[in-house]
């Protein structure tokens, strides 16, 4: 029996896809391409945006036409918000909502098993408790590990608490063990992920810095990083750790979402620009020498444009502020319109072609930026994990503060970490 996987979205899908591959192939499937045939496909759904939702609907038509005769397995943010919507316009054969994710592969077994089986397993999501666990394998480099699922924020402008319910997690004990699972494959980094990452500890009432530190004892794990973490989140004595000598890299992806105050207040961010901007220079104080500023610490930023209201001085804020505090990426969203939130029923709804032209601002800002940080760590010599991907003869990997670097491929290089001038 063969099995395939389409991952939309973000890190903590792929950590779940991830985890639902390991059960079939204990169970004797075989993993193919999501273009190729198979008895299966699962599609693990994304719904930040109507193109994501978009996405699934067009794959689930794709595979019929390559299988017809395969189950159709869809699970994730969209199959959880609108379950009944996918079955009646794909005809997906299972829908799975977010509390039956750790059933998976025995839904999709009685379905096979059984075909007139009930087709959509969903429920309240104020009712979910539990968290499903998840990390990433297959990659001989690094691994997504899931520490954290759903969000208590609701900001105005998200869906994801209606879709992953309420801030939950398992245990550090847990935690750890997965973390040496993954060490003995040979996996030399980790990259926590999370809904609202450093939120960890709510349903257990540990502590987000109690986790990096048992993290940090495992044997074999030499590198990781935090995939997201809100700024309002990033306390003092994290970075203060984080600084004092340990595995985890100098490298932060913290959303801000907006440079403008006004803007932030109607999404109800809990920050201002004035706390984002002194904790990018909280961080820098604690981990750059003088001599190092704006070269050591790589920041990656999400930033929304075109939020309901948001006119030309308003966006003009959010550039000033980010050429200001000067990242090393941006990760740039156009606004989306999502049913069920405050911000779907705003006045002001900012027009396409606007979100457009301000998305490309800030992407030429973006590349500006990044220019410049990667210049600014030539002729440094960093430590460089490299990754198994051959490419016109050669191999890439990422330095400690994630600046890609290639070199000619040696195989024996893949999943080691080496010192590189850039």
């Amino acid at each position: 029996m063969r099995v395939a996987f389409e991952t939309l979205g973000c890190k903590l899908n792929f950590a779940e896809s991830s985890t639902f591959g390991r059960e079939f192939v204990a169970n004797g499937y075989t993993i193919v391409k999501p273009t190729q045939q198979a008895d299966v496909y699962v599609i693990n759904t994304c719904t930040v945006t109507e193109h994501a939702d978009k996405k699934c609907r067009n794959f689930i038509r794709r595979v019929r036409k390559i299988s017809p005769n395969a189950i159709v397995a869809v699970t994730g943010c969209y199959a959880q918000l609108k379950p009944e919507e996918i079955h009646k316009d794909t005809g997906a054969d299972i829908v799975i909502g977010a509390a039956q994710k750790g059933d998976l592969f025995r839904l999709v077994s009685d379905k096979i098993e059984k075909r007139e089986s009930e087709s959509i397993y969903s429920c309240d999501i104020k009712s979910i408790e539990t968290m499903f666990p998840a990390y990433s394998s297959g990659e001989r480099t690094r691994s997504f590990l899931k520490v954290q699922d759903g969000c208590d924020y609701f900001c105005t402008y998200c869906t994801i608490p209606l879709a992953r319910g309420k801030s939950r997690n398992i245990t550090i004990r847990e935690l750890v063990e997965q973390a040496n699972d993954i060490a003995s494959q040979g996996i030399k980094e980790i990259v926590l992920t999370g809904v609202n990452t450093g939120d960890f500890g709510k349903s257990t009432g540990e502590s987000f810095l109690d986790l990096l530190k048992a993290l940090n004892d495992v044997d074999g794990i030499e590198r990781y990083r935090i995939s997201s973490i809100e700024p309002n989140l990033l306390k003092e004595d994290i970075v203060e750790w984080i600084a004092s000598g340990t595995k985890f890299l100098p490298h932060f992806h913290i959303p801000i979402q907006s440079g403008c105050d006004r803007i932030l207040a109607l999404m109800k961010r809990r920050y201002n620009t004035t706390m984002f901007e002194s904790k990018i220079n909280m961080i820098r104080d604690k981990m750059e020498t003088p001599e190092e500023r704006y070269t050591k610490v790589f920041f990656g930023i999400d930033v929304i444009v075109g939020f309901p209201g948001e006119s030309e001085e308003d966006f003009q804020h959010t550039y000033d502020f980010l050429s200001r505090i000067r990242p090393a990426f941006l990760h740039i969203f156009p606004y989306s319109r999502r049913a069920n939130t405050i911000a779907d029923q705003m006045p002001d709804q900012v027009q396409e072609s606007v979100k457009t032209r301000r998305v490309e601002a800030l992407e030429e800002l973006c590349s500006k930026l990044h220019s410049e940080f990667c210049q600014a760590n030539k002729g440094r010599k960093l430590p460089v994990l490299f990754e198994s991907t051959e490419k016109d003869g050669m191999m890439f990997g990422y330095t400690d503060n994630y600046i890609r670097v290639e070199r000619p491929f040696d195989k024996e290089l893949i999943g080691n970490i080496k010192e590189e001038i850039l």
